[in-house]
């Protein structure tokens, strides 16, 4: 396994359509995937798709903390049991209705920043597993936020591609300093 270098906004990798992969089977598919799962590990965060890691293939892997369930929610009951890691080759992603719902995102592929982007609030995504098998899948909330974003990165969309209002866009620490201060008055 290695820990694979993360490629930034600019870089020509993220800007393309990422090619299909003709067989999930393959051994270099689950090498790829593999050192995916730990870069992922050690860099942090929800997912990671190959071309950021400048493998231009239709590979995302995510997963989705049961915490981050529980808050979209609203839930403050029991936390539900997240998403486990998940590979995807070769994804597609239909929404189920055209109502979008704003979130803050932020991406490995560009260090520092966050904004508000929207995204399709409940979507049905179907992909092939590592094993060759169908993943169909409904999802809502971040599950559906973290799958679209990801998926953004095959078809060489950013975030802040999406995003409504560029005003929303800033580096994370002051976002959070700020966003505690407003809280309070």
């Amino acid at each position: 396994m290695a820990i694979l270098k993360i490629a930034r906004m600019g870089h020509p990798v993220l800007k393309r359509i990422a090619e299909p992969v003709a067989d999930p089977t393959a051994p270099e598919i689950h090498k790829l995937i593999n050192d995916m799962v730990d870069t992922l590990a050690d860099i942090g965060g929800a997912g990671l798709a190959a071309p950021q890691v400048h493998v231009p293939l239709r590979v995302v892997i995510f997963r989705v903390p049961g915490a981050r369930l529980s808050a979209e929610d609203g839930n403050d009951g029991e936390t539900p049991p997240g998403i486990p890691l998940t590979a995807l080759i070769n994804p597609g992603i239909a929404p189920l209705s055209d109502e979008m719902v704003e979130g803050i995102e932020a991406c490995l592929s560009v260090p520092g920043l966050a904004g508000m982007v929207p995204r399709y609030k409940e979507i049905r995504y179907r992909a092939l597993a590592p094993d060759g098998s169908l993943i169909e899948r409904v999802a809502s909330g971040f599950h559906a936020r973290v799958v679209q974003h990801e998926c953004d990165h095959l078809d060489g969309l950013l975030y802040p591609m999406r995003m409504r209002d560029m005003s929303s866009l800033g580096f994370v620490e002051e976002l959070r300093r700020f966003e505690n201060r407003e809280a309070e008055d």
